[in-house]
């Protein structure tokens, strides 16, 4: 365990039932957990190395779990998921690889812009993902999202990672002409295997608090299921409102302690 006081084992410990809960509805659970790792976590030169690698080994329960869900009830096609995610498996990776010289200072502008990026897209396409096309999708569509989806978004989840689940969420969306909650369901089995990948790599690098993530897991395994049920019960509207939420939401949070602070 790193040496940090109890009240923020508290704290992450309640982080992490909030991002499963947000990683399974509409992705991006990381986008609230890294940030608050970053923040508890002892300020060393690696901090932001076992931030990222404590995150994987937190996130790769939840989402197991949230896609374990959402397979049983959502008309989730697992043969193009599973394509897509060994394709992600191989970005994340060679992400994770690249990241061990990455800093916390490059960590946070990076997510803040990313997360300004995906917050115009869904606001200026209110549409998008509210119902599924009925039109087939053809092998060059599932070719790309193999490519996009899974090689490129997957190397940015082994990269940074925040975000991965919402990037991929709307990748599927736009390529595979999913309704976000189909969309979501899917982006759960490809975000398994980016997370395995990322997390095989940080921990053959031995940057995970393997006692801590143990303890968080538990919050956010709880978290993504419930989380997987409320998107299956409300619907695509729902699941954009959370999405349009926690984007700000976080893009405030962020701003404030990398400039204010």
């Amino acid at each position: 365990m790193p040496d940090i006081s109890l009240t923020m084992v508290v704290v992450l410990c309640l982080t992490a039932l909030a991002a499963g809960w947000i990683d399974a509805v509409v992705g991006g659970g990381g986008l609230l957990l890294l940030p608050v790792l970053l923040l508890g976590l002892p300020n060393s030169g690696s901090a932001a190395q076992y931030a990222l690698g404590t995150n994987k080994a937190v996130a790769i329960v939840g989402t197991t779990g949230a896609a374990v869900t959402y397979a049983r009830k959502a008309p989730v096609d697992v043969g193009t998921a599973v394509r897509i995610g060994l394709a992600a498996l191989v970005g994340s990776s060679a992400g994770a690889l690249v990241a061990a010289g990455m800093s916390t200072d490059v960590l946070k502008p990076v997510v803040m812009v990313v997360l300004l990026g995906v917050g115009a897209f869904v606001i200026l396409k209110p549409a998008f993902g509210t119902a599924p096309s009925t039109a087939p999708v053809s092998p060059r569509r599932v070719l790309a999202a193999i490519g996009l989806a899974g090689l490129g978004i997957g190397f940015y989840d082994g990269l940074v990672g925040p975000g991965t689940g919402t990037f991929l969420v709307l990748a599927l969306t736009a390529l595979l002409h999913l309704d976000l909650v189909t969309a979501s369901a899917t982006a759960k089995i490809v975000n398994c295997c980016t997370n395995a990948g990322a997390l095989a790599m940080f921990a053959w690098q031995g940057t995970v608090y393997w006692q801590l993530a143990a303890l968080m897991a538990v919050f956010n395994l709880v978290g993504g299921m419930v989380g997987a049920h409320t998107a299956l019960k409300k619907g695509s509207g729902f699941v954009r409102i959370v999405l349009l939420t926690v984007v700000f939401a976080l893009v405030a949070n962020l701003a404030y302690q990398q400039w204010l602070a």
